[in-house]
């Protein structure tokens, strides 16, 4: 279908032109303008890294490697060619490749990406997190899939057929058609569609790969068990302290309650080996040095509050975090052995209460 520009008097059809004849290229100049504005592609996408390849026996580079809101790694590939070449094989080999890519790894790649001589993982490792909306890594999270997108002037039907064909297997894989049109005023326009898989039938796409269902049940199955862990303590903290009163079990990671005072809360966390009970200070957006200032003035109580709680705390600033947190560890997880769940679970309880009487005299104090 023509794109027309419409004038007072006709429609006037616009003239296809080529990258070539336009003097653009994939990557001096294509590459740079999507690295730019990824969100052409019509993703919500963070740039990783572009032209990366760090890999052992390969020479071969992403175009543009990003991480998007689910936590998927994503592989842009580009070409400006009217066919597509022979991108899916390609960007399929850069998938398999990058999939064993660990948050850590991903973290170290974007602060590598900036070209500063000294790259700070801390800036990125933050960056990271607040565009995922995560607190902390969450490895078991982090890569569940790869995805691709394919971006070329056109494609051949050979390669659309195969992206399909993979599509239908539960590989993630799409292309979207980058095709240039001429005004007579002599700009260039650029029409972006996706056309594969159409937008409109992506919903009722029900096939799925033996990997995201394994993932899957195994995202169930960390469900479940930190539910039933939850419960368990619940009930238990039921019989001991009002803290967490009427909190539900949930499948995430941590339940949370108040301490008396808007912008402190009193945390559990549980992770896989290990579990927490934590005061946080998270007085909200653009108040980091509240956060500092309130951490420096209870920690300037440390000795009272610590002898208060029986035992030494975890301090902890967090300068590229949202907030500060005081900790006590416990050992033991969801993963643990069931039989040990209601060990982890009264020292968590009890962990909280003292924390919770430790704490609260100094934080209904503070002058923040």
């Amino acid at each position: 279908m023509a794109i027309y520009q419409i004038t007072k008097d006709k429609l006037t059809p616009l003239t296809v032109t080529k990258f070539g004849s336009e003097g653009l290229y994939e990557r001096k100049d294509l590459q740079r303008l999507l690295r730019d504005r990824i969100d052409v592609l019509g993703d919500d996408l963070l740039v990783v890294a572009e032209e990366f390849g760090d890999w052992e026996d390969s020479n071969r580079r992403i175009d543009l490697l990003c991480l998007d809101k689910l936590a998927n790694l994503v592989v842009v590939e580009l070409k400006r060619t009217e066919d597509g070449g022979h991108m899916e094989l390609q960007a399929i080999r850069y998938a398999a490749m990058i999939s064993p890519m660990t948050f850590a790894d991903m973290v170290e790649t974007l602060a590598r990406s900036k070209g500063v001589p000294n790259p700070d993982a801390e800036a990125a490792k933050k960056e990271v997190l607040e565009f995922l909306g995560w607190t902390e890594p969450d490895e078991d999270q982090f890569g569940g899939d790869t995805r691709i997108i394919l971006a070329s002037a056109d494609f051949s039907k050979e390669l659309a057929t195969s992206v399909m064909w993979l599509n239908e297997r539960g590989i993630d894989i799409r292309c979207v058609r980058l095709k240039p049109y001429r005004m007579a005023g002599g700009e260039v326009l650029l029409d972006v569609q996706q056309i594969v898989p159409l937008p409109e039938a992506e919903e009722f796409q029900t096939q799925i790969n033996l990997k995201k269902k394994q993932e899957r049940e195994h995202r169930a199955e960390r469900h479940g068990l930190r539910s039933r862990f939850w419960e368990g303590l619940l009930e238990y903290a039921k019989t001991k302290t009002n803290l967490h009163a009427g909190r539900n079990p949930t499948e995430d990671g941590w339940l949370a309650s108040g301490i008396g005072r808007a912008g402190f809360a009193l945390i559990y966390t549980v992770r896989q080996e290990d579990s927490q009970a934590e005061l946080w200070i998270g007085l909200g957006a653009g108040r980091d040095e509240d956060n500092l200032k309130a951490f420096k003035a209870l920690q300037a109580h440390q000795t009272e509050i610590e002898t208060a709680f029986g035992e030494p705390l975890d301090w902890q600033e967090l300068p590229q975090s949202a907030g500060c947190r005081i900790r006590k560890v416990i050992d033991g997880g969801y993963r643990s052995p069931e039989e040990k769940w209601p060990e982890i679970q009264h020292a968590l309880v009890d962990a909280m209460i003292r924390l919770d009487k430790a704490m609260r005299p100094y934080v209904q104090k503070l002058t923040v």
